[in-house]
């Protein structure tokens, strides 16, 4: 992928584009992928980088919902399996098996929660997994030696999937980039282009690197962006109502130890009625999540000091050894854009299906749903789109189309594997400049090599794009990510072709970011 290359095109191309589409997160990104392997003629641009918002910020999971399954929503539950099972063996180098462990402390969960995951198993059907199972003590243990034991009785365990959400969000923009799509980041959406009887024919584009603004025109334009998607909507129809309800999820990231094995613990229900997960991923733990309405919608939301104390609160509820502020290696928060129903006052009862609307003047909206239904969204936007546009109507490939990167050769790098068959090139990096061995920081797991590959393959255009995005440094570890930064500055810039004042301004600016992922910040703490 390079930027330069994508915008030359995106600025020259006369004729209308097939579909033009507006975010790069999972959405946009999945449609693309749909659409350019259906043969179809594909531009994507995206405000800021991929995956910036909630498609980042995840719980780190593929999977089919249990919580949906309590709630009777099968017909969800029965898409999300059957879309777990296909990214499994699309993106086995980012996607793969983790066992789940729910603690039972009354005499009951044993059976309830086993018979439940009996069915979870039968919905998955040829596309499952490993089998549920119920665990005495003594077994419940020994898949989760640090959980808290008062009152444990045994546990039931059962199988889901566990990835690297903007790894995945990168290597899709790739796949779409490979089928002939043309991606660039940083570049927004300012307004839309209409022919004289009203009809969406295109957007204005700004190259916000530059300023400079240009048209791109195409024969559909979809909105996917996210909790942002009622501002594209207004642009089109000032009166349209909003449909968009915001829904903050927050997640705190703890060292290995306090979930040394590769079991993660599952928590049905919390005191909010949600799910809580502390799941083992990067050699580190991610625990959450909330389900907090915000009537305000940003690209860098924090967590509130509520959301704070129920996460650190429920952590000790369920791990022998309770995590303290200081042993917080990193708070992230994400934003899910919910559809609304009726006041949508209560965001963890709103359905996780998506929507798609069509406007008047033909502006197609996708929005809801969740990373595991990405594909199965992007295949309902393509198919609508073929409908209505009368653009030639060809049958979806992503079902058995593998993800750029693909493999299910053994890596032995860690740092490297989630690179799946790219790994190669960074080998080359560091064949052709040894010194690009170097780690980053000794408590994160990342090469500079890594770096080199992030700005001359994947797009990377700041420091916050490397230590957030192409590499999870500010989720694993903030402290660490901001002593990088300086260094990783400097590698971008040799890339970039920029100078020191950029390279200073790009250290001052991830630090100040990055400040807001530290537990213990001032920053981070308002409500």
């Amino acid at each position: 992928m390079n930027r330069q290359t994508a915008l030359a095109t995106l600025r020259s191309q006369t004729a209308p584009f097939d579909i033009l589409i507006v975010g790069g997160g999972a959405t946009g990104l999945g449609t693309a992928v749909d659409a350019a392997s259906r043969g179809h003629s594909i531009a994507l641009v995206e405000q800021a980088d991929f995956a910036k918002g909630t498609s980042s910020r995840s719980t780190k999971l593929v999977h089919g919902g249990v919580r949906y399954l309590r709630q009777g929503n099968v017909s969800l539950v029965l898409e999300a399996l059957r879309e777990r099972g296909l990214l499994y063996r699309n993106a086995p180098h980012l996607v793969h098996d983790m066992a789940f462990v729910i603690p039972n402390y009354k005499w009951w969960e044993g059976p309830f929660y086993g018979v439940g995951m009996k069915v979870y198993d039968a919905l998955a059907g040829n596309l499952g997994l490993a089998p549920s199972q119920i665990l005495n003590l003594e077994e419940t243990l020994e898949r989760i030696p640090t959980i808290e034991t008062e009152g444990l009785t045994g546990a039931v365990v059962y199988h889901d999937g566990q990835f690297d959400d903007s790894r995945l969000a990168i290597n899709l923009a790739q796949t779409a980039v490979q089928h002939g799509a043309t991606l660039a980041n940083y570049t927004k959406c300012v307004g839309l282009l209409k022919t004289d009887d009203g009809q969406v024919q295109g957007i204005l584009a700004e190259d916000t690197e530059t300023g400079d603004q240009f048209e791109i025109l195409a024969k559909a334009v979809v909105n996917a962006t996210g909790v942002f998607a009622d501002q594209l909507r207004r642009q089109d129809e000032p009166q349209a109502p909003e449909i968009i309800s915001a829904s903050q999820g927050i997640h705190i990231v703890l060292p290995k130890k306090f979930l040394p094995n590769d079991a993660a613990i599952m928590v049905p229900k919390t005191d909010d009625g949600r799910v809580l997960f502390a799941v083992p991923w990067h050699d580190r733990v991610v625990v959450g999540t909330t389900d907090t309405p915000l009537p305000e919608k940003s690209l860098e939301p924090r967590a509130l000091q509520s959301e704070r104390d129920f996460i650190m609160e429920h952590a000790a509820k369920y791990l022998a050894h309770d995590p303290k502020p200081e042993d917080v290696l990193s708070i992230y928060a994400g934003l899910r854009p919910l559809v609304k129903s009726g006041d949508a006052s209560n965001t963890a009862a709103l359905s996780r299906d998506h929507t798609i609307l069509i406007s008047e003047s033909g502006l197609l909206t996708v929005t809801g749903g969740k990373w595991t239904t990405y594909r199965k969204m992007a295949e309902d936007v393509v198919d609508h789109i073929e409908i209505v546009t009368g653009i030639e109507e060809n049958p979806c490939a992503t079902k058995t189309l593998p993800i750029f990167g693909s493999t299910t050769e053994k890596i032995p790098e860690p740092n490297l594997a989630p690179y799946g068959t790219e790994s190669a090139k960074i080998h080359s990096i560091i064949q052709q400049q040894p010194e690009s061995a170097a780690p980053l920081h000794p408590r994160l797991p990342y090469q500079e090599a890594e770096v080199i590959h992030h700005a001359r393959h994947e797009m990377a255009r700041t420091v916050e794009d490397v230590l957030a995005r192409r590499t999870r440094a500010l989720l694993l570890d903030a402290q660490a990510a901001i002593e990088s930064a300086p260094r990783v500055a400097q590698l971008l810039a040799t890339e970039l072709h920029q100078d020191q004042a950029w390279t200073d301004n790009q250290i001052q600016t991830f630090t100040t970011l990055a400040q807001g992922y530290l537990f213990q910040h001032p920053s981070s703490t308002s409500s």
